[in-house]
């Protein structure tokens, strides 16, 4: 079979990465790609969210599978146009991608489905005053505010303080993200231990795949500015069988049912920020339409099973009929190197050596997130730069080797999180 996949970051690479290790799989073109993933499959250098570049591209080489890594092309309505050419396609239609494609449609569809998260309310741009005003309304800080519309993963602001979110209300109705933010979502900040949950859905049927935790905050100990993420480990402590079942039972199946009610049928993975503690259970921060990213490595590094005919069963119907993914035992680790100066302005051009040295480490694989190549020379290219990713029987031991091989890596430039997984190695 021949995939196509759509992206070009480490989330596109640990797919990419997977499904050349499928016995099914004979061809794997990636656009646009980067140079870690030209290792494994063929690039093209078309961008994501050039969809008139992609339906050409599906044209010419006739996949047999179309997988969408990134939200902005599903939200763009990619998937639609690839159905409209009976193209299979893994992921969400434009109407369905809402879910993450604005926060306000995911709350209101919440509050009509009673499906657990924080309560909230939605302001227009017009609306800075009664913003500010619906800040009284809760116990004192910190307030939780949303950009309504995609802001590559910083739309989102906890305020430590009324006057902090007072500013950040005129900040973002006054364009701080844009269109993204032209709308606002402000909710009760909620408190417990965040986890991310992952289930396939074929627009009738969902089915778990793994639990992951990941990393917002930019510095150790969970300090500075929410980012994309900066580091991730499976399996979550918390997310153990019973929570795993409720979240199923609470969250996942009614929000495939209700999309599917109304007319928006639910196909790709759905991936669900939680936020779990012992009063309230699981409750839901976000929904995301596609793999997260860096959890989508540590989830397909320790995937045993083939997953390329649950994949495809997403795309085309008959999930239900499908054996459910089995996992190694292993734990994975996946440490994000990122540009001085992430999550604002990263600095770019970086010549990094040490990636073979790296890759030799036991356990240990290097999936490249925004990377170019120059010449003979990998060079940074992006804010989030690679993903050191580990394998290996304990946590610990996992952790070990991801910064081991972090340690070999040569990029004056880079930087990363020292704590990834502290919160699980400090349950023991």
């Amino acid at each position: 079979m021949k995939i196509l996949i759509v992206g070009g970051g480490g989330r596109e690479h640990a797919l990419a990465w997977r499904l050349r290790q499928s016995p099914r799989v004979t061809d794997i073109v990636v656009a646009p790609g980067n140079p870690g993933i030209a290792t494994v499959a063929r690039c093209e250098n078309i961008a994501a969210d050039n969809i008139e570049g992609l339906l050409a591209l599906a044209k010419l080489e006739h996949p047999h599978l179309v997988i969408v890594g990134p939200e902005v092309p599903l939200v763009m309505g990619l998937a639609d146009k690839l159905r409209a050419m009976d193209v299979p396609v893994f992921g969400p239609s434009a109407k369905a991608a809402m879910l993450e494609g604005s926060k306000g449609f995911s709350k209101d569809f919440m509050a009509k489905y009673a499906i657990p998260t924080a309560r909230y309310r939605r302001f227009s741009t017009e609306q800075a005053a009664e913003a500010k005003a619906y800040l009284e309304t809760f116990d004192g800080p910190p307030y939780v505010l949303k950009a309504d519309g995609l802001a590559a993963g910083k739309g989102v602001v906890i305020a430590e303080s009324k006057a902090e979110a007072e500013a950040e209300i005129d900040d973002m109705l006054g364009g701080k993200f844009g269109a993204a933010s032209a709308s606002l979502v402000i909710e009760e900040f909620m408190h417990g231990e965040e986890a991310s949950f992952f289930a396939l859905c074929d627009g009738e049927t969902a089915v778990a795949l793994a639990g992951a935790q990941d990393h917002k905050r930019v510095g150790d100990g969970d300090t500075g500015p929410n980012t994309g993420g900066m580091g991730a480990y499976s399996p979550a402590p918390i997310l153990d069988a019973a929570m795993q079942q409720r979240v199923m039972d609470e969250i996942v199946t009614p929000t495939v049912l209700g999309m599917k009610q109304d007319g928006r049928p639910y196909r790709g993975v759905l991936f669900v920020g939680l936020m779990i503690d012992e009063k309230h259970g699981p409750r839901v921060v976000e929904y995301n339409c596609r793999f997260g990213d860096p959890e989508c490595q540590v989830i397909m590094a320790r995937l045993k099973d083939d997953p390329l005919p649950q994949l495809l069963a997403c795309a085309t119907g008959g999930l239900g009929d499908c054996k459910r993914l089995e996992r190694f035992s292993d734990h994975a680790v996946a440490v994000v190197m990122a540009g001085a100066g992430y999550p604002g302005e990263p600095k770019k051009g970086g010549v990094i050596g040490g990636l073979a040295e790296a890759g030799q480490v036991p356990g240990v694989t290097v999936f490249h997130a925004g990377t170019a190549r120059q010449g003979d020379d990998i060079v940074a290219n992006g804010g989030r730069v690679l993903n050191v990713t580990a394998t290996a029987p304990t946590l610990q031991e996992a952790v070990e080797r991801a910064y081991a091989a972090v340690d070999l890596i040569d990029w004056p430039d880079g930087f990363c999180r020292r704590d990834i997984a502290w919160r699980a190695l400090k349950r023991g």
